[in-house]
């Protein structure tokens, strides 16, 4: 029998991630960085740092230095008590928050790891909506990025959790809106994914074969190959940083999304975004929203993102 308290709060073992400058050139190229990017392509630039979504990767990336496989990978802190099981093949990734509490190295060296901590279950009647909180920690402990995941996965027998529905997630520094406002976005960044954008963002770490395999994608009811979310989530992310941010990925402290619909490689993504203030942390408030060019759908929706000021000066919308 199910129970789901002893999922809540559980800690699955930490394990060693690691990363090198190499790596943060191609997670950016992976993401559709272009050639006057430099500040994230071009490791000899007087203003290189890392994107700072890159963490992201590192759940599934770990330290090696090969590829890695994608279920061994994905249950690498081993599985949570207290749930019932869930079909390997119908889970799906549903939100994604990333906080930025500190600076990343361009080589990160021996000493850093990841820990996750299960931080909320929910019972749809269908499956269960689980969230998961990972924690990036320095080799002294210090969590210098702090990363919210919500899965959807659907039942492969019968439920017996009866509606349940717990969370102790850690307060998140922003809300998305459940619409986006009505008035005209502030800025609009669009931008043509290419055929192989998944091909070079999986060498950052996520080889599930959905994303280059097209008998896995028709076999799931995708029609083919379709792109990472957390690759469209990147391209979001370099929207925000390039028009509101005006470059600087260290100026991101925060973003929040739901993956609505996926994306097939080579699709025209347009993100749109409305800026104001955010009186509490004295920067900008970014609510965007991510659509897929010709056909309309929302592919990332409720999207939020906080934007600290440029040095030397507050924020101006």
């Amino acid at each position: 029998m199910s129970n789901p308290d002893k999922a809540i709060g559980h800690e699955g073992k930490p394990f060693p991630v690691s990363w090198n400058t190499r790596d943060l050139l191609l997670y950016a190229v992976g993401i559709g960085a272009k050639v006057d990017e430099l500040a994230f392509t071009y490791e000899d630039h007087p203003n290189f740092h890392p994107f700072p979504t890159y963490p992201l990767v590192l759940g599934l990336k770990g330290d090696g230095l090969s590829t890695v496989n994608f279920a061994q990978a994905k249950d690498r802190s081993g599985p949570t008590p207290g749930l019932p099981p869930l079909d390997p093949k119908r889970v799906v990734h549903a939100e994604q928050s990333i906080e930025i509490l500190g600076e990343l190295p361009q080589d990160s060296g021996k000493g850093w790891t990841l820990k996750d901590r299960c931080v909320g279950v929910k019972d749809t009647g269908k499956g269960l909506i689980i969230d998961t909180a990972l924690e990036l920690l320095d080799p002294s402990g210090k969590v210098v990025v702090r990363m919210i995941s919500s899965g959807y996965g659907f039942y492969s027998g019968k439920s017996d959790l009866n509606g349940y529905a717990k969370s102790i997630a850690p307060k998140q520094p922003l809300t998305g809106a459940k619409k986006p406002p009505t008035r005209t976005p502030d800025f609009v960044f669009s931008e043509k994914t290419t055929a192989e954008q998944a091909v070079v963002y999986r060498l950052s770490g996520d080889y599930n074969p959905l994303h280059i395999d097209s008998a896995v994608g028709e076999a799931l009811g995708f029609g083919g190959v379709i792109l990472h979310g957390l690759c469209s989530y990147g391209h979001g992310a370099r929207a925000v940083v390039l028009k509101v941010a005006k470059g600087d990925g260290r100026r991101l402290r925060y973003m929040s999304a739901r993956f609505t619909s996926p994306v097939k490689p080579g699709d025209e993504l347009e993100t749109s975004m409305w800026v104001s203030n955010d009186p509490a942390s004295g920067g900008q408030r970014v609510d965007f929203v991510q659509r897929i060019k010709g056909s309309g759908k929302v592919c990332l929706g409720g999207g939020v993102a906080l934007v600290a000021p440029a040095q030397g000066g507050g924020s101006k919308l």
